[in-house]
């Protein structure tokens, strides 16, 4: 073998991948774990060199620590705007640390970030379920007559959001003018 063939294979390489983390970090704002998972897809479908999985990882963490000393990634910030996107919906605080460990985040940046949210708002999940029901128009949206009803139905599409028993209930069992008041107060 010519070993400066290898090394123009593991340049050309480098190159192609950082031109592959650079255009989707255009286009998204991933964690680290997604930038790594998506490059190693496309090696893997696209370029499908010779190179075994252990130097490809490796060059790939080499590209993401460079993208993270250059501030192009950062899983900590990451953290937070997700956070607060994800609360915005109406998940709970279960679910968004679910959602962000699920993302690949690290357990400091997750406990931060919902450390954060618990600061600055008063009951995150009482507000979250407040526009669960609305989105999702259940609870004391729903018609006087079909309530008890749907009860059920509306506690387990609550639980699956990660809210616990307790709160749902409290939740579902408001009347419609309070709900309304405390929605305009959101």
């Amino acid at each position: 073998m010519n070993p400066t063939s290898n090394k123009s294979d593991f340049e050309d390489l480098t190159t192609n991948l950082k031109d592959l983390a650079y255009s989707y970090l255009e286009k998204y704002s991933p964690s680290k774990q997604q930038l790594k998972v998506y490059l190693l897809k496309k090696y893997l479908t696209k370029i499908k060199g010779t190179k075994s999985k252990k130097e490809v990882t490796s060059i790939i963490d080499q590209i993401i620590s460079n993208l993270e000393k250059n501030k192009f990634l950062n899983d900590e910030m990451y953290a937070d705007s997700k956070a607060r996107m994800f609360l915005r919906r109406g998940y709970s605080l279960n679910k968004i640390n679910q959602s962000l460990r699920n993302k690949g985040i690290q357990d400091e940046y997750v406990k931060k970030s919902i450390d954060k949210i618990k600061e600055n708002e008063i009951e995150p999940d009482f507000v979250s379920a407040l526009k669960l029901c609305k989105r999702r128009r259940i609870g004391p949206l729903r018609p006087e007559s079909n309530r008890e009803l749907f009860y059920k139905k509306d506690m387990g599409i609550l639980a699956r959001g990660g809210f616990s028993f307790d709160l749902s209930k409290r939740v579902l069992d408001l009347d419609v003018v309070e709900f309304n008041k405390l929605i305009k107060l959101i």
